[in-house]
């Protein structure tokens, strides 16, 4: 046991308390009932580093100067990592020269590519937040995004795909046509001041400064004056704002610190192994999303690594060219992306150099699928991570040497310096192996929800726990499962269905790829369960009988779901993750159409 005492330090930013524990002597007496409940202390050997993230480029730039930083092959551009300071510098001073402060917030909507990643690590230098906006937000979501959070500055793409991001931002802001670079005033979006777009063809268009300017505009004693910089700035100030994935309802603004960005980060990299071992990872996750930005972006930095994007957005073909090409050690990508990639290996019948390391997070990964990233890529080991948004990324990982077994059946063992419990729904501890909500403390927790106290209040209670909102079981060893999400569960006649569960079941069927399970309205019932499934083949056809067959015997009756639709793909997000509220509406719609015939 242990007895926990609490200490009281001033930094500059305010005053942190730090725990000190104390072990308690065991005797007879000891409550056996305590010690089964699900708390774990993860304190960790490596201790934690007091560094704003400017300050850690600046260190991997001095310890890893001619290292590739990032290869981008769908630009053809390689920077160093003394390339990266260098030019981060550079637009940080220029941020300063258009007339923008320490505090403001910089947006960033764009897809991967050299942009983004000096872009948010300009931010971070000149003491800015950098907004981090998803690529395929529409007219009113980028208005809502510049709006809730005070967005002072934009760097956009002109273009990609469909998206034309200029002419999006004029539609909102026509008086952009009309204003000198730096000076909008716009009804619309007042906060806006300043809109930076990186043109290929280099044109000049009205309002908006180039991207390309920001690295020529700053005078030297201006650049200069950034390093000098970063002493001030705090480790436990904001660095990011991250508007939550919006799989449901209206996404909230997550503002994340320093402290917790470079500490959680130099923990990722230590348990992937890369201060062993030089690596070039494969980076198929967007960088607006915490995956990217701190599992890519600031860990491959900790130690060095290079990234290396495929393409500004994720296909599975420029993936499996880059792997070959770049002769890429370490896959990153969500379970979905795998799914492809996997099918696009078997379609194809090409063979990958040999890979060190998978990591697959973002989602759920079903065990089949580990199986099939280990055979069909070839890779050596796979290792997952389990984390969220509001945590500063992740929460378990897998640890080094990693046996089969916790692979396939956990999220991986809790993250260093990291407390976790599991709790029923009066906020009690449950035993050790019993399903809860999972409720995480530590350095990497956010700074809140931006402009939103209640929402804040809601998720971190005053004890700083923050209630990830996930059915979970942990371990007495410090491994975790998912069982899936609070709200996911469904009640099917007083009985408790988690999809993640059947999922995980559906997918050893032989032809299914992939499948996502919803609860639906029944009259009788409340609810029922409705898989939707992606074949292994388009050739392929699997029947609802043949499904109850394959299920029968295997799974308790009341779980097998009473409805079956097969479908090509899923709708998700940019991020990856399935969007399951459309599933719901899809199956709605289909309803209301039976009834209308």
């Amino acid at each position: 046991m242990l007895r926990i005492s609490s200490k009281k330090l001033s930094f500059a930013s305010g005053v942190r308390t730090i725990h000190t524990y104390k072990p308690l002597a065991c005797s007879a007496n000891t409550n056996t009932t305590e010690r089964n409940q699900s708390y774990i202390h993860h304190i960790g050997k490596k201790p934690l580093v007091y560094r704003n993230v400017g300050q850690h480029l600046q260190i991997a730039a001095e310890k890893y100067p001619n290292n590739e930083a990032l290869v981008s092959c769908h630009e053809n551009k390689r920077l160093t990592f003394s390339d990266v300071l260098e030019k981060a510098d550079r637009i940080a001073a220029s941020f300063y020269q258009l007339g923008l402060k320490k505090g403001d917030r910089v947006g960033i909507w764009a897809p991967n590519g050299t942009q983004f990643y000096l872009s948010s690590l300009a931010a971070a230098r000149a003491g800015m937040i950098s907004v981090l906006i998803n690529p395929a937000y529409q007219v009113p979501e980028i208005e809502y995004a510049i709006n809730k959070v005070g967005v002072k500055a934009i760097i956009a793409n002109e273009s990609y795909r469909s998206q034309q991001y200029y002419n999006m931002l004029a539609q909102l802001a026509p008086e952009l046509a009309q204003c000198k670079p730096s000076e909008l005033k716009s009804s619309k979006l007042p906060s806006l001041r300043t809109v930076v777009i990186d043109s290929e063809q280099n044109n000049k268009l009205p309002g908006a400064i180039a991207f390309k300017e920001l690295l020529n505009l700053p005078s030297e004693p201006a650049i200069s004056k950034i390093e000098a910089l970063q002493s001030k700035i705090p480790p436990d100030s904001g660095v990011n704002i991250q508007f939550t994935s919006g799989t449901t309802g209206q996404p909230k603004a997550a503002f994340m610190s320093h402290y917790g960005f470079v500490n959680n980060a130099i923990h990722i990299g230590h348990r992937n192994e890369f201060d062993l071992k030089d690596h070039r990872i494969c980076v198929q996750t967007p960088f607006f999303h915490v995956f990217g930005i701190v599992i890519g972006i600031v860990g491959a930095m900790s130690y060095g690594t290079t990234l290396v994007l495929p393409g500004p957005g994720f296909k599975a073909s420029e993936s499996l060219e880059t792997i070959a090409k770049e002769k890429c050690s370490v896959i990153y990508g969500t379970p979905t992306m795998y799914v492809d990639l996997v099918r696009a290996v078997r379609e194809s019948g090409i063979k990958l150099p040999p890979v060190d390391l998978a990591v697959t997070g973002g989602a759920a990964c079903s065990p089949q699928l580990f199986v099939d990233i280990q055979k069909a890529l070839g890779v050596r080991q796979v290792k997952t991570v389990f984390g969220m948004t509001e945590a500063s990324a992740v929460l378990f990982q897998s640890l080094f040497n990693e046996s089969k077994e916790n692979v396939l059946e956990t999220v991986g063992h809790l993250t260093d310096h990291y407390e976790a419990k599991v709790v029923d729904q009066d906020g009690n501890t449950v035993p050790f192996g019993t399903s809860g909500e999972l409720w995480v403390r530590g350095y990497g927790t956010m700074l809140g929800y931006w402009g939103d106290e209640q929402k804040t209040k809601e998720t971190i209670d005053v004890d700083k726990w923050l209630k990830t909102g996930d059915q979970f079981q942990l371990r007495e060893d410090g491994y975790g499962k998912i069982v899936g999400r609070m709200k996911e569960m469904v009640i099917r006649g007083g009985e408790n269905i988690y999809p993640k569960e059947l999922e995980d079941f559906l997918c050893t069927h032989p032809k299914i790829l992939e499948t996502h399970c919803i609860g639906v309205p029944d009259e009788r019932m409340g609810e029922e369960i409705c898989a939707y499934v992606r074949l292994q083949d388009s050739s392929m056809s699997l029947d609802h009988a043949e499904m109850k067959a394959f299920c029968k015997g295997k799974i308790a009756h009341f779980k097998i779901p009473r409805y079956l639709r097969i479908v090509d793909d899923f709708p998700k997000t940019v991020s990856g993750k399935i969007q399951k509220f459309k599933l719901v509406e899809l199956f709605k719609s289909e309803s209301v159409q039976s009834d209308q015939k």
